[in-house]
């Protein structure tokens, strides 16, 4: 299938589930605003997807204090469906849909998939509580939505992996957002959207379609510029303070080097 195609079938669902989707953003808007999609695309393509995934040693290990996961962007070097599928969230019928429910105007698609892009993570892997880069790769738009579409079939909540969304900061829980097979998951991004992904407990691999959304104006109005900023977890004093002084000094060099001293690599190079 090709991404109209596969957009058609996302258009159909959001369109049928929009009063639903509305209600649901608009409970979490003033923490973090989010909504699920279940069953986005029929059950053959889903699985088609997940069986069409590299391979990790054909993606980029990250690994740090800060994360520890499998990357893929450079999307020519994998099957095309993954490609089809990616782009297809960037359909201007979608980004409308998205828009309406969220009411954030003005949002653009990234061709170049500035950190997004498909990943994977097995046993013993996890995101920790960050905020996403506020902008875009040139520093033009403000990063506005986060998409991810999850793609590993039979996933159960005790696999940890799970999207994790801390609206009350890390001191109280989480909201939990399992990585269910076929699910999308819209979350806005700002100053305060810290989440994180659980560290995988079980022998499985959680795979992942993601997409960013941005715009020319901020989701909150008190919004500011931040690199992308990791803490610790809340069990984990010592990442905390490290990762805090880390955040600080990648900052610090962002005020005089607008763009960072060298070029973030995790974007689509299209030939």
């Amino acid at each position: 299938m090709n991404r109209v195609e596969i957009a058609d079938i996302i258009v159909f669902k959001i369109e049928h589930n929009i009063d639903y989707l509305k209600k649901e953003f608009k409970k979490s808007a003033a923490g973090i605003g989010y909504f699920f999609v279940d069953d986005l695309l029929p059950y053959e393509l889903a699985t088609q997807l997940a069986g069409k995934f590299p391979s990790s040693d054909q993606m980029v290990l990250k690994k740090s204090l800060r994360e520890d996961k499998f990357i893929g962007v450079q999307m020519n070097q994998y099957d095309t469906l993954l490609e089809e599928t990616i782009y297809a969230f960037q359909d201007e019928r979608i980004v409308r849909l998205i828009s309406e429910i969220t009411e954030l105007q003005h949002i653009f698609p990234d061709e170049k998939l500035y950190a997004g892009g498909i990943s994977l993570m097995k046993k013993n892997q996890f995101l920790n509580p960050h905020l996403d880069n506020s902008h875009d790769k040139d520093r033009e738009r403000w990063r506005v939505l986060n998409l991810l579409y999850y793609v590993t079939p039979n996933w159960e909540l005790e696999n940890g992996g799970n999207l994790e969304l801390w609206p009350n900061g890390l001191k109280n829980k989480p909201v939990v957002i399992e990585s269910k097979f076929n699910r999308l998951a819209v979350m806005a991004t700002h100053n305060n959207s810290l989440h994180s992904v659980s560290p995988i407990l079980e022998n499985v691999e959680r795979r992942c379609i993601s997409n960013y959304y941005f715009s020319s104006a901020p989701v909150r109005s008190d919004d500011t510029f931040h690199v992308t900023s990791f803490r610790g977890r809340p069990e984990n004093k010592i990442a905390d303070m490290v990762l805090q002084v880390d955040t600080f000094l990648r900052m610090g060099i962002r005020k005089i080097f607008k763009k960072g001293i060298k070029e973030n690599p995790h974007y689509y190079k299209k030939e």
